[in-house]
């Protein structure tokens, strides 16, 4: 905390602060530079049970009794960097975590980098996902749908959860559900936009503005003009 209180800056603080509504406490430190003072901490490869504790340690950091932010991201940040020491019981962990969060800020990195990655690396863990797609807490959600990111850039994507996840939150009110469904479609998009055309066309109509946006934006023009048009 000593090395970030180094670099604020009161007033990134306060408009970060304002961008994210955010009750936390904020220093104002860059994202770079968060991200080398996080990442210095675990230079040295670190046990899995070091890199635990100090995530918890990070996480847990307060100030007048409130979350510091940048020590939330530098906890997502270090867990991110040393996901290949992470096991399958892990996966509570990120839970824990996000369950604790109350903005994308904090889950989108935990989502893709901690939970997709243990996802791919151990697939059994998908049925986790399974239940969370359906969880009463937001951000569980969109967390079961951006996880599938993992895959799909490794070049591996889990084609029967996307169009299980996709028709189960296709309804969806929440912006940042709708969002995430279509970030991933968008992302799928590049390397197989046939699956994406051939999945989103005959949903186009029950599809919310946003999801559908983002699902087309990579498509060839032909089809995202034929899309949108329907």
């Amino acid at each position: 905390m000593a090395d970030m209180r180094a670099d604020a800056d009161p007033v990134r603080a306060a408009h970060e602060k304002r961008y994210l509504k955010s009750e936390y406490v904020h220093i104002g430190v860059p994202v770079p530079t968060l991200r080398k003072l996080a990442l210095s901490s675990v230079k040295t490869k670190p046990t899995r049970d070091e890199l635990v504790a100090l995530a918890e340690t990070f996480w847990d950091v307060t100030d007048d009794g409130r979350p510091v932010h940048e020590a939330r991201m530098a906890a997502g940040e270090v867990l991110a960097k040393r996901a290949a020491l992470l096991e399958p019981r892990d996966v509570r962990l990120a839970e824990r975590l996000i369950r604790d969060s109350v903005s994308w800020v904090y889950v989108d990195h935990l989502a893709e980098k901690v939970v997709g990655a243990l996802v791919v690396r151990h697939p059994d863990l998908g049925t986790v996902l399974d239940e969370w797609v359906g969880d009463p807490y937001m951000w569980i959600r969109r967390t079961a749908v951006l996880a599938l990111l993992a895959g799909v850039r490794a070049g591996n994507p889990d084609l029967d959860r996307l169009d299980r996840f996709g028709d189960a939150v296709i309804g969806e009110r929440e912006f940042f559900i709708r969002k995430a469904l279509g970030w991933v479609l968008r992302e799928l998009s590049k390397k197989d936009p046939e699956w994406v055309v051939t999945w989103v066309e005959p949903r186009a109509a029950t599809m919310s503005g946003v999801t559908l946006r983002e699902a087309v934006r990579r498509l060839p023009p032909e089809d995202a003009a034929r899309i949108l048009g329907r």
